[in-house]
């Protein structure tokens, strides 16, 4: 059995380790705050009392699970690699694109997994949205606008690109399979000088394909929702849908072009089955497995570096794009 042993006891990070724990794979809790490292070994049944130079020097763990602040992701990461431990990371995989490369080619050098926490990569509907996408369903994927819509958490030291777009830029490079060719992001902070509330990110791909992306924590209700536009069909995925069985709906409206004027002909919803998964517990299943099997994640250093590099680009746009505002990067302390 694969054993896991997990970095940060945080907010998210308690629900990460309770998720390796009820796959049998935990194997120790490390927390920067000795008691709640003492809580959160008691609760989840695994040893207490362990940091983490003793945990890299354990032969009886196989992997890492790292969600500690982003400033200290690389930090983990290279020791965890240099140890001979596999490595799951919640996103970000690093704040700087050079430590990220670097990480990749050090996993890759000692033949180690090492995996970025996108989690709706494995969420059952994005899961099967990507398998309609692969088999044709759409045609050529047209467009693809996702919305990432809240009213708080307010942060200071992040700025809203950082703290929603991740996830939605590794969802829309997976379904485009490519990287952008063009990247521009507009934005305003009305609560912290410098900090964007809201961001709107354009992205455009070599074969004429373009994603939109807007990310508030100002918005007066949750909205997460990807729309796809094909040539063939449309797809919508919302996350924030409370039913279940609505979360991914397919439209087969066409475009019809033969006449002088191109017409939308409109077509009924179709609910689209998923099974009823927790996304993270399907992430975690996935790090165990390709552990246990030596295989590539799914999304693995190289696909969080590409996600990096886009969340750059837009930043850098951004600050350029925040008019009349000091506009500097905000992105410490990142988290999923």
């Amino acid at each position: 059995m694969v054993s896991i042993a997990h970095i940060g006891y945080g907010y998210w990070g308690r629900n990460v380790a309770r998720n390796f724990a009820e796959l049998g794979c935990l194997g120790a809790v490390i927390d920067a705050d000795p008691a709640a490292a003492e809580a959160a070994a008691k609760a989840l049944g695994v040893p207490a009392g362990k940091n983490f130079e003793q945990v890299l020097a354990d032969p009886a763990i196989d992997g890492v699970s790292i969600a500690s602040p982003a400033v200290m992701h690389a930090g983990h990461i290279k020791a965890a690699l240099e140890a001979g431990k596999h490595v799951f990371v919640e996103k970000p995989l690093a704040l700087d694109l050079g430590a990220a490369e670097k990480l990749c080619i050090l996993a890759e050098s000692r033949k180690l997994r090492l995996m970025v926490g996108h989690l709706l990569q494995y969420h059952p509907a994005f899961v099967r949205l990507r398998e309609l996408a692969e088999a044709g369903t759409f045609g050529r994927v047209l467009h693809v606008h996702s919305n990432r819509l809240s009213l708080g958490k307010i942060r200071t030291e992040e700025n809203v690109l950082w703290s929603f777009a991740p996830h939605d830029v590794s969802m829309i490079l997976a379904l485009f399979g490519a990287e952008p060719v063009e990247v521009s992001a507009h934005g305003s902070a009305f609560m912290t000088p410098g900090v964007a509330d809201t961001a709107s990110v354009g992205l455009r791909f070599a074969d004429g394909g373009s994603a939109r992306i807007d990310a508030s924590w100002l918005n007066p209700f949750k909205e997460h929702r990807l729309t796809l536009v094909g040539e063939k069909a449309f797809a919508v995925f919302e996350d924030s849908e409370p039913d279940w069985d609505a979360k991914l709906k397919l439209y087969h409206h066409r475009l019809d072009r033969t006449g002088a004027v191109p017409t939308a002909v409109k077509a009924d919803a179709e609910q689209i089955a998923v099974a009823r998964l927790e996304p993270l517990k399907e992430e975690c299943r996935h790090f165990v497995e390709c552990i246990d099997r030596g295989l590539t994640p799914r999304t693995d250093g190289r696909e969080g570096l590409r996600v990096l590099k886009v969340l750059d680009r837009a930043e850098r746009s951004l600050a350029q794009n925040l008019a009349g505002q000091a506009a500097g990067p905000a992105r410490k302390e990142a988290r999923a």
